[in-house]
């Protein structure tokens, strides 16, 4: 069989793979506990639902427009007037399959073969790939723990070449929760600017942000200057809607008609039903938000003390729903990397989580704490015992 070159290089997502691995031993009757998977534990809001049944009942079931319906493109730029008082109409968004598809749509309309594009590592695991297919080049830029992983001006400047076209910046982050201030996005944003670089702002879990931290955005910047910055959003995490399928971006009308050439001759619109949650989610009540952040924080923290009781260097997340520590010093002969210290945890203490390497830093481990809280300490307490021996 024959498979085209392009995919050769292209790494299946390890998200998936650790999944994959951890259904296998389910199914030969192991009890596993899953802390990889980047999903809320909640239900999806209950007017949510309904919204979905009703448009079934009405049989909203046929194709609409490639971008989304008007009402639904509306209250995306309705969402960061509300949130970020940035002024922006329906012809300013589009809505895709997740929020995945709409990084996939912007790299392919605005990187151009031997392009370079930055992406501060550690990173979110299909930045790498994307990029390829988009025939761009990656080009990491390094962070540590001690800066809590946020990548500054000066080092973006160090990587900076005659090549560089575009950057990916995530806040908060995935895979560490980290969050960069208002004050710290804007002085990057004005870097790009200058330096003609666009900017792809993944703000995926903007919502999900902890006090004393307030959720930040380029929206403002978007509004001043729409051609040098499109933002990703989605429903994924904030609804708990991750099977529906939902994102959407906010970007300059020039480059969504770009983004609709491509969804066009791709998937074309989103599923029609999950069109009219989506709606409901974004002009509905907010309080399943609050309520989840309540839980987060205390599951943050629960599992902040455990980790750290191992004397991992870890920084304390600022929102999401991941720690991402420093564990390279409990690797041993057997699990001399992050994978395989994962397989070993997974085998030993029916525990999944997702090596560094995935997210470009092989010293460290993701742990996801959107599970129930007995669970969560359940889980950190078997992978203390393997990795303290």
């Amino acid at each position: 069989m024959r498979i085209s070159n392009r995919l050769a290089r292209i790494k299946p997502s390890a998200t998936l793979a650790v999944n994959t691995k951890a259904q296998e031993l389910r199914d030969q009757g192991r009890e596993i506990i899953s802390l990889a998977v980047g999903q809320p534990d909640f239900p999806t809001p209950a007017h949510v639902c309904e919204a979905a049944k009703a448009a079934l009942d009405q049989g909203f079931t046929r194709y609409t427009a490639v971008p989304g319906i008007p009402e639904l493109r509306k209250a995306v730029a309705d969402y960061y007037a509300k949130f970020y008082g940035a002024t922006a109409s329906g012809d300013n968004t589009i809505v895709s399959n997740g929020g995945k598809q709409v990084l996939y749509n912007l790299l392919m309309a605005v990187v151009n073969p031997g392009d370079e594009v930055l992406i501060p590592a550690p990173y979110w695991v299909s930045y790498p790939a994307m990029v390829q297919l988009a025939e761009g080049v990656s080009v990491f830029v390094p962070t540590s723990a001690d800066e809590k992983y946020l990548v500054t001006v000066d080092a973006l400047e160090a990587a900076r070449t005659d090549k560089t076209r575009v950057l990916i910046l995530n806040s908060p982050s995935n895979p560490t929760g980290c969050c960069y201030t208002q004050a710290q996005i804007d002085a990057i944003a004005d870097w790009a600017r200058k330096n003609d670089i666009f900017i792809i702002a993944d703000e995926v879990y903007d919502r999900l942000v902890y006090d004393p931290f307030s959720p930040v955005s380029l929206a403002k910047t978007w509004e001043a200057h729409p051609e040098t910055v499109a933002i990703v959003g989605a429903l994924s995490k904030s609804f708990c809607m991750t099977g529906w399928r939902v994102g959407y971006a906010l970007a300059h009308e020039d480059l969504v008609k770009a983004m609709n050439k491509i969804q066009g001759q791709s998937t074309s619109n989103i599923n029609s039903i999950t069109q009219k949650a989506a709606l409901a989610a974004l002009t509905g009540p907010w309080d399943i938000v609050d309520e989840m952040k309540k839980a987060f924080v205390r599951r943050r923290d629960l599992a902040f003390d455990i980790i750290t009781g191992w004397g991992a260097p870890c920084p304390k997340p600022d929102g999401a729903f991941y720690l991402f520590p420093v564990l390279d010093k409990f690797y041993t002969e057997d699990a001399p990397d992050s994978a395989a210290m994962c397989t070993k945890i997974l085998e030993q203490a029916g525990v999944a989580l997702v090596p560094g390497s995935a997210f470009g830093d092989d010293k460290c481990i993701r742990f996801s704490y959107a599970v129930d809280d007995e669970v969560l300490k359940d889980a950190l307490t078997k992978v203390g015992k393997v990795l303290m021996g």
